[in-house]
């Protein structure tokens, strides 16, 4: 399904991949808290116009973002990043 979110210049819109519910091996739920972080993994859905960008990132790669980076979107109850080029850290292979 493609993502009606096109980023301009050095940007990339990227899934986060949200983490599965934490359970002890009891089969206790441990809940969510606010204190919580939140995934510095995800799924690059959409790639910039940047030349530079383009030779490095593609659409499909899993990707690690630095922790504090981008603008949280919510589009179709899926939760978008939109994080600058030099604020993604590695490509995961």
């Amino acid at each position: 399904m493609a993502v009606n979110l096109k980023p301009i210049k050095d940007r990339v819109v990227i899934e986060m991949i949200e983490e599965v519910e934490n359970k002890t091996k009891g089969g206790i739920i441990i809940p969510d808290t606010s204190s919580k972080e939140k995934p510095q993994m995800g799924k690059v859905v959409a790639v910039g116009n940047d030349e530079d960008l383009k030779k490095e990132i593609k659409s499909g790669d899993k990707v690690i973002y630095a922790k504090y980076s981008g603008t949280e979107v919510t589009l179709d109850e899926k939760k978008y990043l939109i994080v600058k080029f030099e604020d993604i850290l590695a490509v995961v292979k």
